[in-house]
C-alpha cells in the first residue's frame, strides 16, 4: 500500500481519513486520484470544496471530505503547509480523531503513541482476554495502555504497522489462524476456545428506516436539483427533488409541489423505476424515482424553491451528486 511506504504526513493522514468506515480495495483508488489531482496539502487547500466533494463522489460519509478540506485549509494558513509533527496538536484539527492523529504521529514523526484500529483491538483482547465491551470507553483504555507498555520506543512506527497487519492477515475477525501462530501459548481466546467471542461488542445499531421518492423533473432537457443543506446525509451533495415520507406511499399521495406540478396537463409521468434498497450504518433507505417531463417549467417558477435550479446533463455531471442521484444519472438504476 503506497501510505505504507512514505513519512509525508499529508498522505499517510490522506490515506487513514479515506480508510475510515471503508474496505482497503474500494480506498486506494480514491487515495490515487486524490494525490493526483492534489499532491500537497497546498494543493487541497487552495481547491473548491464542490470539486472535493466530486472527487469523493462514492465514498460516502462526506463529513470525512468536507473536514479534510477544512484540516488542509488550517495547516496552510496556521502551521505554513507542515502538519504539527505531536500527537496532542494534531489531535486538534478537524477530522483528525484519536486513531488518525496517532498514525500521523506515529509513522511520519516517529512518536510512540498506539494506533489502535479493530486490528488492534481485536489482537488484544483476544491475546490478554480483554472481555469488556469495546463500545465502551474505558475498555479502549485498557486497551490503548497495554499498546503503549508494548511499543518499543525505537521503532513505534514498524511496531503499529505490524500488529495492525496481523490483526488483518492472521488474526482475522473469523477462522483465525490460530495453529500457526506465534501467540499461541500466550493467548487467552485460543486457550479457553473464546476466538468467536473476543472482542465483545454488545451495542447493537439500531436502524432507522426511511423512504425516498425522487422526482426527476424535466423540462427543455434540464433537470431540477438541488444542493443538500443541515445536518442530514449528503451534506453538500446535489440531487434531484425529494419527498421523503415516513411509511410506502404511492405516487399519486405523494402531495406533488404545486409550483409546477399544479396543472396535470402541463406534465406527464414518463417511467418509475423499481424500488430498491440503500443501506447505511444507522439507516436503511428504500428508493424510487419518478422520471416526470413537465412544459414550459422556465426560471421563475422556481424562484421560490431555495436552493433549486435546472441543470443540463454536462451540468450535472460536474456536480458532486449524492450516490443515490448519481446511480440515477449513470444508467445504474432504471
Amino acid at each position: 500500500m503506497p501510505w505504507r511506504r512514505t513519512g509525508d504526513p499529508y498522505k499517510i493522514g490522506l490515506s487513514e481519513i479515506i480508510l475510515q468506515q471503508t474496505r482497503v480495495e474500494q480506498g486506494l483508488p480514491y487515495y490515487e486520484k486524490f494525490i493526483r489531482k492534489y499532491p500537497t496539502v497546498g494543493h487541497l487547500a487552495d481547491a473548491a470544496e464542490d470539486e472535493v466533494l466530486r472527487l469523493w463522489q462514492g465514498l460516502g460519509y462526506y463529513t470525512r471530505a468536507r473536514n479534510l478540506h477544512r484540516c488542509a485549509r488550517i495547516v496552510v494558513e496556521k502551521f505554513k503547509g507542515k502538519f504539527p509533527g505531536s500527537y496532542d496538536e494534531l489531535i486538534k484539527l478537524p477530522g483528525i480523531g484519536r486513531y488518525t492523529a496517532a498514525a500521523i504521529a506515529s509513522f511520519a514523526f516517529g512518536e510512540k503513541v498506539g494506533v489502535v484500529d479493530g486490528n488492534v483491538t481485536r489482537v488484544i483482547a483476544r491475546i490478554m482476554g480483554i472481555n469488556g465491551d469495546i463500545s465502551q470507553r474505558s475498555t479502549m483504555k485498557k486497551i490503548e495502555k497495554i499498546i503503549e507498555e508494548w511499543i518499543p520506543a525505537d521503532s513505534p512506527g514498524l511496531f503499529n504497522q505490524a500488529i495492525m497487519e496481523f490483526g488483518a492477515l492472521h488474526c482475522m475477525p473469523s477462522s483465525p489462524a490460530c495453529d500457526r501462530c506465534i501467540f499461541i501459548n500466550e493467548c487467552y481466546a485460543y486457550r479457553y476456545g473464546l476466538q468467536d467471542t473476543l472482542p465483545v461488542k454488545r451495542n447493537k445499531i439500531r436502524k432507522k428506516m426511511r423512504y425516498f421518492h425522487y422526482l426527476v423533473i424535466e423540462s427543455d432537457g434540464r433537470f431540477l436539483l438541488h444542493k443538500r443543506t443541515g445536518k442530514d446525509i449528503w451534506h453538500g451533495l446535489f440531487e434531484y427533488f425529494l419527498i421523503e415520507t415516513s411509511q410506502p406511499v404511492s405516487f399519486d399521495r405523494l402531495g406533488l409541489p404545486h409550483e409546477f406540478l399544479a396543472n396535470s396537463h402541463e406534465w406527464v409521468l414518463e417511467t418509475v423505476s423499481p424500488e430498491m434498497k440503500h443501506v447505511l450504518t444507522h439507516q436503511t433507505i428504500m428508493v424510487k424515482f419518478y422520471h416526470i417531463k413537465c412544459k414550459n417549467l422556465i426560471e421563475n417558477r422556481i424562484k421560490s424553491m431555495k436552493g433549486y435550479g435546472l441543470y443540463s446533463n454536462d451540468e450535472i455531471e460536474k456536480l458532486p451528486k449524492s450516490i443515490l442521484t448519481e446511480r440515477y444519472f449513470t444508467g445504474s438504476i432504471k
